[in-house]
């Protein structure tokens, strides 16, 4: 499915976990890596496309994660003839994405290579969220350097809930940590049932959370769903904050393999590489 300029509808997408690593994948029997991405079927919405590619490329299910934000317009990325089946050259000139950036509620052993019989990837890591680009095929890199540059400012830190969750303990039965961490008991025990909660408005650049801050970039949104609402609270509602990060370089914590599949990679788009890539 091809828009009229040549370029297919596709999706791209971030995974974090809780320290702000992304889930970096190695190419299937080559030495690139890159995040999960896959092209929109007819009659799919974005976001219905992403957990579909989300199942399909690393095993996570909709329940194993949390949409923090996703960027505002298309971008665009051309791919070089080379890369392209001689029966798509001509009218097929590249990929258009969304991208949706993701928080993982779910652990790392829920992730799955081979969840289907066409995998994309053979190992993955958790890497620094500014993976290194010169890992990238070359001419996707300026696409993802625009989208992790857009998604940036929506990066959960949790330091302000790490602070709260000390001041809570020292005064567990004041009226703040009652209003935003949890109910207790008259003998200082948690009240079950009350749990977190959740204050904030479900509209575009407001809160969500109690002491959360939504700065608003040029060129991205974030669109809350009654998904987000109740991912708010699975990631601790008292005090997330996004904020912009520096670029930083964090050292890889583990490679994490699968068993190769038999036979050939293969292709299912008409083009030299799935339905999603190049």
């Amino acid at each position: 499915m091809l828009d009229r300029d040549g370029f297919r509808p596709n999706v791209g997408i971030v995974l974090l976990n809780q320290k702000n690593q992304v889930f970096w994948g190695k190419r299937i029997r080559t030495h690139s890596w890159q995040f999960p991405q896959g092209g929109i079927d007819r009659g799919e919405t974005p976001e219905q496309a992403m957990f579909r590619e989300l199942h399909e490329e690393v095993g996570l299910q909709p329940e194993h994660v949390c949409i923090v934000a996703r960027t505002r317009d298309w971008l665009r990325y051309e791919v070089p003839d080379r890369f392209i089946r001689r029966d798509a050259r001509g009218h097929y000139k590249g990929q258009k994405q969304i991208w949706f950036l993701l928080q993982l509620v779910g652990h790392d052993w829920d992730l799955n290579l081979r969840a289907t019989d066409h995998p994309e990837f053979d190992a993955w890591r958790w890497n620094d969220y500014w993976v290194p680009l010169e890992m990238v095929v070359e001419f996707k890199r300026g696409v993802y350097e625009m989208a992790l540059t857009e998604l940036a400012r929506f990066l959960p830190r949790f330091e302000a809930r790490t602070r709260f969750l000390r001041q809570g303990m020292r005064a567990r039965d004041g009226d703040a940590a009652q209003e935003h961490f949890q109910d207790h008991d008259a003998d200082g025990s948690p009240h079950h049932g009350q749990g977190l909660r959740l204050m904030g408005h479900n509209r575009v650049g407001q809160s969500l959370m109690p002491g959360a801050s939504f700065e608003m970039p040029p060129g991205a949104t974030f669109e809350p769903t009654a998904q987000t609402m109740a991912c708010a609270v699975a990631l601790g509602g008292g005090g997330a904050t996004l904020v912009p990060v520096e670029r930083q370089s964090l050292p890889v914590s583990q490679l994490h393999t699968a068993p190769l599949p038999q036979g050939p990679a293969t292709s299912t788009d008409g083009h030299a590489d799935h339905n999603h890539a190049p």
